[in-house]
């Protein structure tokens, strides 16, 4: 079954002779429990699709559906509670004055959800942080353990679809497989649907099942991830990417 299906999304900034168009018709399926990569150069539309689905962007076209219903403009509240994103910088994404439980625990009152203190243990400990990391303040925890919290917020809401815009792309290479492996977890675990955007096609191969390769704001192929890993990939600029990739 489809958990979230795209067709023909446009996204675009400014007007009239300003205008830019950053993603161009772009179809794409996700199936409940799947894991999608979208890949391509910097400045290629990828995470300006993760945002038109957060609702992050104003100016978008076209149809996007979770779980077969389709979102309008504006998202209900539902909708966050099915949808939830992990950013790429674990610095930026935290608050600097919010200790980890607060960030946990409001996003869990605006959620709706009581029993708020077993719960911010219970995501610490989902993630691999524990109790004792629960009064601690953005600035006293590393890279990889901001982004541990990140995850932990996401999860919060217990959403079916984790938009994951690279992940790990501003973490020491040391930690980067550490995060990986626990988003792979947690897929598992909670029965998560994935759609993950990255540059570095290894990750999308140890990740995904199969991605969408952009080119300027649209998507030229789309492939399992076998046909990455035997590098049999159709259209030019994949070709050019896999070859700049080895």
């Amino acid at each position: 079954m489809t958990m979230l299906n795209i067709e023909n999304l446009s996204v675009w900034f400014g007007g009239g002779r300003d205008r830019v168009d950053a993603v161009r018709r772009a179809n794409f399926h996700v199936a409940r429990g799947a894991s999608f990569g979208l890949v391509g150069e910097s400045g290629s539309g990828k995470s300006t699709i993760l945002r038109a689905i957060m609702g992050l962007v104003s100016n978008w076209s076209g149809t996007i559906s979770v779980d077969a219903t389709p979102v309008g403009k504006k998202r209900e509240k539902t909708f966050y509670k099915a949808v939830q994103m992990v950013f790429q910088d674990p610095y930026a994404s935290l608050h600097p004055r919010h200790s980890v439980d607060q960030v946990l625990g409001e996003t869990l009152y605006l959620h709706g959800f009581r029993d708020i203190d077993a719960r911010v243990v219970k995501l610490l400990d989902d993630v691999g942080l524990g109790a004792k990391f629960r009064f601690r303040y953005p600035h006293q925890l590393s890279g990889g353990q901001r982004q541990r919290v990140a995850i932990a917020r996401a999860l919060a809401p217990e959403p079916s679809i984790l938009l994951l815009d690279e992940p790990t792309s501003a973490l020491d290479v040391s930690i980067q497989a550490e995060i990986l492996n626990l988003l792979t977890d947690l897929r598992s675990e909670h029965g998560l649907t994935y759609v993950m955007v990255s540059h570095d096609l290894s990750v999308v191969g140890h990740m995904c099942e199969s991605l969408a390769v952009m080119k300027d704001g649209e998507i030229v192929e789309i492939m399992d991830v076998e046909t990455l890993r035997n590098a049999k990939a159709q259209h030019a600029y994949s070709k050019k990417l896999l070859a700049a990739s080895i």
